[in-house]
């Protein structure tokens, strides 16, 4: 199979709650990689303090944010007037699927960094 007809308001629904996942977790990434980035910094200041080498840059990579390849895709869904949508494979792999090019590295990116998020506080 080549191509799908789907319908417009369940490829925006699919869309918009695989975007609200890429982006909650990319935001708990960002909490994690700046955590680890302070924890980074603090020790090549702590060096610096006491006479060791310093080391002069973060060798971190940032977390990956796509946010905007979903708004794009939400944007154009709610502008369309059709009410069904053809989708060739390679679309749907992407917007139903939620396989993008940049899947699998912003994933283990985002998932690595979100694991040393601060937890939030107990009630």
């Amino acid at each position: 199979m080549n191509d799908v007809k789907v319908k417009r308001e369940e490829l925006l629904t699919k869309v918009r709650a695989n975007r609200d996942a890429h982006r909650s977790l990319f935001l708990l990434a960002q909490e994690g990689y700046r955590k680890l980035v302070i924890e980074e910094l603090d020790k090549m200041l702590a060096d610096a303090r006491a006479g060791l080498p310093i080391k002069r840059s973060v060798s971190l990579t940032e977390p990956s944010d796509h946010t905007k390849d979903y708004d794009r895709v939400v944007a154009m869904l709610e502008m369309s007037v059709d009410e069904t949508i053809t989708l060739e494979a390679h679309d749907f792999d992407q917007y139903v699927m939620d396989n993008w090019d940049w899947s699998r590295f912003a994933l283990s990116t985002n998932t690595a960094y979100a694991a040393h998020a601060p937890s939030p506080p107990s009630a």
